[in-house]
């Protein structure tokens, strides 16, 4: 019988993360079997798995070629080389994606570049399209050398809106600027960004301390989208000051909502594709490195010892 090598959980090892052999997947019928040739990480599943109990099986972001279309002949065909987007397990050889969340890349996309997209870029997607049209509005973002923020300043530059980032130290500033930003402001106080507000949407990742002083930003009518929370879970921020601004919006993000209720992961991530095929959109990769070392280069995105997106690639 065929096996499927995947990370799994085991915390007893070091890393916690090990290789092991499991079945293959059984798909349903609305879900087509990719084989993986390249997988990136995010912070959010790597957190995760170092508090998962032994046995689960991390991993959101998947590129590769179909082997097994769907049963019930949607989607791309066998032998397609496709991105997609499951909710765990595509750390793996071969994985099981449902169709809405699969979607073909064009033939100048490498399958790096495409591994990039699935959470980092459909989040930065998502939370620009609660700003509606961007086209000469001011657009402020928390984290811009992280993979979210780092395609959301490109986006919004694409939009034709006036981009802001905020960074915690000098030498991040360059990778801020090269990724849209019109201006950086540098250190732990955002509050500097307001000469450049106020802001018809702000983007944070941040939220902690720093979440009320952005919030405080907002323009009337402004949206702001919160997803993660890097500074701390714990906020404070003027409720006054918020409501009285005039019809201001706090949204709280998540993908994995997003793409069951707005759009679906398929569509997206096509969007995606055709920009980095275009030129219009260019993954930041840092690390490129085997599978096989996923333990190792999961620390080091959790030390925060590079920018950028890791990259793992199978060998085939």
């Amino acid at each position: 019988m065929a096996t499927n090598r995947a990370v799994v959980v085991n915390p007893e090892a070091a890393g916690r993360l090990v290789i092991e052999e499991m079945a293959m997947p059984s798909p349903l019928p609305n879900e087509a079997v990719v084989g993986v040739r390249a997988i990136s990480l995010n912070r959010g599943e790597v957190r995760h798995s170092m508090t998962a109990p032994a046995g689960r099986r991390p991993g959101w972001d998947l590129a590769g070629i179909v082997e097994q279309p769907a049963a019930d002949g949607s989607g791309p065909k066998i032998g397609a080389r496709a991105v997609g987007l499951v909710y765990q397990g595509a750390w793996a050889e071969h994985v099981a994606v449902p169709i809405n969340q699969l979607a073909e890349i064009p033939d100048n996309v490498s399958f790096a570049q495409a591994a990039t997209l699935p959470v980092a870029g459909l989040t930065a997607l998502h939370a620009l399209y609660k700003g509606g049209c961007l086209l000469a509005e001011s657009v402020l973002i928390t984290g811009p050398t992280g993979g979210t923020g780092d395609f959301a300043c490109q986006l919004a530059k694409l939009a034709g809106a006036k981009v802001v980032a905020t960074v915690r130290t000098p030498e991040r500033e360059a990778f801020a600027r090269d990724a849209g930003a019109d201006e950086v402001v540098i250190g732990g106080d955002p509050t500097v960004a307001g000469v450049f507000g106020p802001y018809h949407l702000i983007i944070d990742s941040v939220g902690g301390p720093h979440f009320g002083k952005v919030a405080a930003m907002l323009a009337h009518k402004g949206v702001c989208v919160i997803f993660g929370t890097t500074a701390g879970t714990d906020v404070t921020f003027s409720a006054s000051k918020f409501y009285s601004t005039g019809c201001t919006t706090l949204y709280g993000m998540i993908l994995f909502q997003e793409i069951k209720h707005t759009e679906s992961a398929a569509i997206g991530l096509k969007k995606l594709g055709s920009l980095v095929s275009a030129g219009k959109l260019q993954p930041h990769i840092d690390i490129e490195e085997t599978w096989l070392k996923i333990a190792q280069i999961a620390q080091k995105l959790t030390d925060r010892q590079f920018i950028g997106k890791a990259v793992l690639h199978f060998d085939r």
